[in-house]
């Protein structure tokens, strides 16, 4: 009669079993737990998509050359927080000394979906007593090892972004896992990078999520760096677990080239944020048009100033002309009087109609002041002033609004990269009953700048503008005489 192992022999089989599954993650997720019993009862494993994310990370970490950069979108219910769960637990399992870091768009997604989701199949795993888990961690339970062999749940925070260049682990391993990757401010995935130089060192980076955005760098995993990842889309309606019935309803009611089915269903990205102002494919288009000949050149000429704010921004400079927006001029001149003598000179160069000098918090009020001295007409415009509109918030998204509007209806815009970050950063909600524009620091958060040739060309939105007399008639000489001096020469420091 075959003799019971004892507790030392059960824990030498077990240590050998985890370590045989080191390079392989889907014999780990079959090994690790309770397949068919217990809560597993009616499950006999992994979804064919969840094998297949598995068997990559598997064939990367084989054929190891740098590090395993895995990005899955998906549509909703597919099991994506159980696979992310069954990464985590496979990476601590099987190899000591492991370090990793968790993270996610919010910190309530991290608490009551990611971690409790982890919590889950850590209660089934088989080595569960080789660790313990905690509120923002899971660790080893052997001495000595507590700081060195762990998993963290970090909030990503733009302004403790510290927390993900620290991730080293030389010679060992590391996990990085974004879940629902696509809110992760694109300076933390910058940051992040940092831990991809280690030598000789086994590092996982797997990213997970709804594809909500069309634009930051879990986009950019499928678009420009996809040499560098392996990619998965994953269309709910494939997955086992998800409600067929009800992804259907949404396909019939919404149409399956809708937003809300490419992210929600189909797993694909969407032509624009879910509440972005603009959609990539209208900034494209309108910066690859050209106006006709003819259809714009009786209409008013409007030069739109955004003035820096931070030694870092700059001061912009737009004109516009009925459709067609021209080449924007940026500065970086931190003086107020240097400022308007370059808007001065362009007034007269364009022979402006109308000038919209932005003068919120004062920045811009010494440009107004200085152009007037100099005897040159602007209006200075307040962004968070009122707007002549009541369904907007202030002066600022309505102006805004109107700039998209123009732009879905015909107005060609420079080719300008800057320009078209900008304003594809550009999100919006709703206070009230009142179409609000976020915030300029929160583009600034977003991409690193002021959004300044965005604010500029909105400016030429910012109040009707009309045509002035043609030179020649009585009035066209009285305007000439009295208010743009054509003479005049902003460079000097008198009048010639």
């Amino acid at each position: 009669m075959t003799q019971p192992l004892t507790p030392e022999e059960l824990e030498t089989r077990l240590i050998k079993a985890m370590a045989a599954c080191g390079k392989d993650p889907l014999l780990f997720v079959m090994t690790a737990f309770p397949w068919g019993k217990g809560e597993l009862t009616d499950f006999d494993g992994p979804d064919t998509w969840q094998r297949d994310v598995l068997t990559d990370l598997r064939d990367g970490i084989t054929t190891l050359q740098q590090a395993v950069q895995i990005a899955t979108a998906s549509g909703h219910g597919i099991g994506k927080s159980a696979l992310v769960s069954w990464i985590i637990l496979w990476a601590i399992s099987t190899k000591a000394d492991t370090k990793g870091i968790v993270t996610a768009n919010t910190e309530s997604q991290l608490k009551t979906k990611t971690w409790a989701e982890l919590s889950k199949w850590y209660r089934l795993l088989i080595c569960k007593h080789w660790f313990r888990l905690e509120a923002t961690s899971l660790f080893s339970v052997q001495p000595g090892h507590e700081r060195t062999w762990r998993i963290d749940m970090i909030p990503w925070s733009e302004k403790n972004s510290e927390a993900f260049a620290g991730l080293h682990n030389k010679g060992l391993r590391v996990l990085l896992l974004f879940d629902e990757a696509s809110a992760i401010a694109d300076s933390i995935w910058e940051v992040a990078e940092g831990a991809l130089t280690d030598e000789g060192t086994e590092i996982i980076w797997a990213c997970f999520g709804n594809p909500t955005r069309a634009r930051g760098r879990f986009r950019e995993c499928f678009g420009r760096f996809k040499h560098r990842w392996i990619c998965r889309q994953i269309d709910s309606r494939t997955a086992k677990m998800t409600n067929k019935a009800q992804l259907q309803a949404w396909v019939d009611d919404r149409g399956i080239d809708s937003d809300f089915v490419k992210v929600r269903v189909l797993g694909q990205f969407p032509s624009a944020d879910v509440n972005a102002l603009f959609n990539e494919g209208d900034v494209d288009a309108a910066m690859g048009r050209e106006p006709a000949k003819g259809s714009y050149q009786f209409m008013a000429k409007v030069i739109g100033v955004d003035v820096a704010r931070q030694g870092a921004d700059d001061s912009c400079i737009a004109k516009r002309q009925g459709v067609a927006m021209l080449p924007l001029n940026r500065v970086h001149v931190p003086d107020s009087m240097l400022v308007a003598r370059l808007v001065a000179q362009e007034i007269k160069d364009f022979d402006a109609d109308g000038t919209l000098v932005d003068a919120t918090g004062g920045y811009g009020a010494g440009v107004v002041d200085a152009l007037r001295h100099m005897h040159f007409s602007c209006s200075e415009i307040y962004f968070s002033g009122r707007a002549d509109d009541t369904r907007y918030f202030n002066k600022r998204s309505e102006m805004a609004f109107l700039f998209m509007q123009w732009v879905n209806a015909g107005g060609c815009l420079p080719n300008d990269t800057m320009l078209r970050e900008e304003m594809l950063a550009m999100t919006y909600t709703y206070q009230g009953d009142k179409f609000r524009l976020c915030e300029k620091d929160e583009v600034r958060d977003e991409i690193g700048r002021s959004p300044d040739a965005f604010d500029a060309c909105a400016l030429t939105f910012a109040a009707p503008v009309s045509p002035k007399p043609k030179f020649g008639d009585a009035a066209g000489a009285i305007h000439s005489a009295t208010t743009v001096l054509p003479d005049y020469d902003p460079f000097s420091e008198s009048r010639r």
